[in-house]
């Protein structure tokens, strides 16, 4: 029998404004558990912007956003968050190991002890995402690809309710493209997934739904993701 899904992310008449310049208009997007969203759309559209109203991180101008978790609403939800690059300072005095257990901490100092258990799910993590043997490394060392495999594990380790990622193959190599296919597939399996990229050529055979961005929100049936007539 067919269960009927469940909303965890509800956009309504949702608007965003910078000053005068408009980011999102009247967006009403809803975002079920279990969804795996691909997004995508031009450079300046509006994506990272989405991404940020459904972290908190950005209040909408007009509109309004409803979180639920097992029916009930909430005020926010069990989120792993992956962002781009140039969103992190590299010249912060943190350890690639201490950057994967701060995704443990929620509203805790990183100066807390970490619980046996908790230290071997950040091994475990740090094995997953390539980035063991660098653990030590302060995050100033490494190369954009192995900052970006840190943020990941960061995002994953507390196995989200929802996983938001922006640009997840940014300055990743192509040997470990393919692990990080199969790292998102994993995930995908127990979590809702919000992925921003602009390659979408194994990601579109991966999502259950693809989302263009362009100050507005279209749903795209299409097998491109890059134009909005080809979703019309």
């Amino acid at each position: 029998m067919h269960l009927p899904q469940k909303k965890i992310i509800e956009l309504s008449d949702v608007s965003v404004a910078y000053d005068s310049r408009i980011a999102l208009q009247d967006v009403n997007f809803a975002v079920d558990e279990g969804d795996f969203v691909a997004v995508t759309g031009p450079n300046g559209g509006g994506k990272t912007t989405l991404l940020k109203v459904i972290l908190q991180l950005v209040k909408p101008t007009r509109g309004k956003v409803t979180f639920r978790s097992r029916g009930e609403v909430v005020k926010q939800l069990k989120i792993g968050y992956l962002p781009q690059k140039n969103m992190i300072d590299s010249r912060f005095p943190i350890t690639v190991e201490d950057v994967v257990l701060s995704g443990l901490l929620g509203d805790r100092s990183l100066m807390r002890r970490f619980s046996r258990e908790e230290t071997e799910r950040a091994d475990a993590m740090l094995r997953l995402v390539g980035m063991d043997d660098r653990r030590r490394s302060p995050i100033g060392a490494l190369s954009g690809g192995q900052l970006q495999r840190t943020l990941l594990g960061r995002a994953l380790i507390a196995n989200p309710e929802v996983v938001v990622l922006d640009e997840p193959l940014s300055y990743i190599d192509k040997r470990f493209e393919a692990h990080l296919y199969d790292i998102i597939s994993d995930y995908a399996r127990h979590s809702t997934i919000i992925l921003v990229s602009h390659e979408m050529t194994t990601i579109s055979q991966m999502a259950s739904r693809h989302i263009i961005v362009d100050k507005t929100l279209h749903d795209c049936k299409a097998a491109h993701h890059y134009v909005r007539s080809e979703c019309e």
